[in-house]
């Protein structure tokens, strides 16, 4: 898979009519990496998978992995589900000085562009450039804002950074299986890695002169860099069509509101859109999003939400299973991790607010799922082990499959699903994987 050809494909076909495109996983989760492989196979399509700035970066980030291990890691998944690693297209998020962004500009630049370099060397072909924050104490406007020109003048820059990094790996042996340059993403209208820290009353839609100043500021850099070649590989611009969530509440696509910006993006031959935060839209309106030019559509942590909801459902299961026995040691996975999550409040402290109760319920049952950085505490692996093992060793009725897993159940009842735990987890997560599944192809596939 030639991911410059694809996604040339991807917009030729968008601009004449046939509306199709391409979801975007964003975790390092082995399970929801594994399930997306799959179900990527059973619709023969490719898989993008992509690392945010903080997730994965040279310094390790917050998973521990570089670049290069985040390749090895997505590979050796690859080879154990049988997914062909032709097929994989590997991204990078919001990939910039975000996370030194307290450092004095030049420093965090610096960073930046090593960043990118490291990327790119290490097989990463669709590059989100975001430069959007001020460095060092640089003073925003009074409303926030930033000014566009440098933010484009320093996204060309790591531009630049990346076509040096391609031209000097060329396609070595074991790393670029994917010989294309790397295809850019430009513009940053949504929250910044990790998620929005506060429910909103409305999500605005992105402005249609923030739109094409982004777009004009972004061209006349690359071209006073001397990167016109990298210009014509720049495939899509970030937006907000107005889709985000909250810790309990969707905000749900409307395209009545949507509709000038859609317009005006349909008046650039040479780009889509891509959607950020998609996580819970329903099938219909993910559906919508596509038709209207949002081919690359984002989802996270909609994915080990449904993870985590299955895993504490299997939890009750166990309990109402094995909890009458004296001889039985239950896995008790909702409390290590809320215990972990207690312990070590980094990831959601900013993100959750209120009282006991509200933090409380929000650690468990958050959309925004900051529970998803506490899969790999060695406590909370151990529980969902000794759980997978405690229900591995029994036959879950049907009527506590019922009960806690409904879906699963009717799709057992014919026969299209086993009852074994691992499967139950990931049958959640390709239900979820099912609705991008069909909004992202066209409407009369071969």
């Amino acid at each position: 898979m030639k991911s410059l050809e694809f996604f040339r494909n991807l917009i030729e076909a968008q601009k004449s009519g046939n509306p199709q495109g391409i979801y975007s996983i964003c975790s390092a989760h082995p399970r929801v990496i594994a399930a997306a492989m799959r179900q990527a196979q059973a619709d023969d399509l490719p898989v993008l998978i992509e690392s945010t700035v903080n997730q994965v970066n040279q310094f390790g980030g917050y998973t521990g992995m570089k670049p290069a291990n985040f390749r090895v890691f997505i590979h050796n998944v690859a080879e154990r589900v049988g997914f062909p690693k032709q097929q994989i297209i590997l991204g990078g998020d919001h990939l910039g000085p975000y996370p030194w962004r307290k450092e004095p500009a030049e420093q965090a630049m610096q960073k930046a562009y090593a960043l990118i370099a490291s990327c790119v060397k290490a097989g990463y072909t669709k590059i989100h450039l975001d430069a959007s924050m001020p460095l060092g104490g640089e003073p925003a406007d009074p409303d926030g804002a930033w000014d566009p020109v440098l933010v484009a003048r320093r996204e060309a820059q790591m531009a630049a950074a990346a076509e040096a990094a391609f031209k000097e790996t060329g396609t070595s042996e074991g790393v670029r299986i994917d010989s294309s340059p790397p295809v850019y993403v430009i513009g940053t209208d949504v929250p910044p890695p990790g998620g929005i820290q506060a429910e909103e009353e409305a999500v605005p839609v992105t402005r249609v002169e923030k739109f094409e100043e982004t777009i004009s500021s972004c061209k006349e850099e690359f071209e006073t860099g001397g990167l016109e070649d990298a210009w014509t590989r720049v495939i899509a611009v970030v937006v907000q069509p107005g889709v985000e969530f909250g810790d309990h509440s969707v905000y749900e696509y409307d395209r009545g509101k949507a509709k000038d910006l859609i317009a005006a993006a349909r008046n650039h031959s040479d780009l889509v859109l891509e959607g950020h935060s998609t996580d819970y839209q329903r099938s219909e309106l993910l559906r919508q999003l596509v038709e209207d030019g949002v081919a690359i559509l984002k989802v996270g942590p909609g994915l080990t939400f449904a993870m985590r909801e299955c895993l504490f459902a299997l939890e009750s299961i166990e309990k109402e299973l094995l909890g009458g026995s004296y001889k039985a040691r239950l896995s008790q996975l909702g409390l290590f991790l809320d215990k972990a999550m207690s312990d070590n409040p980094e990831h959601w402290r900013s993100y959750y607010s209120g009282g006991v109760q509200e933090t409380y319920l929000a650690r468990k049952f958050s959309l925004s799922d900051r529970s998803r950085y506490y899969w790999q505490v060695p406590m909370v692996k151990d529980a969902v082990d000794l759980l997978l093992k405690n229900l591995g060793q029994v036959k879950i009725p049907l009527t506590l499959l019922s009960q806690y897993l409904p879906r699963h159940y009717l799709e057992i009842r014919k026969g299209r699903m086993t009852a074994d735990p691992e499967s139950l987890i990931a049958a959640s997560i390709r239900m979820t994987l099912q609705d991008y599944s069909t909004a992202v192809q066209p409407k009369n596939p071969r």
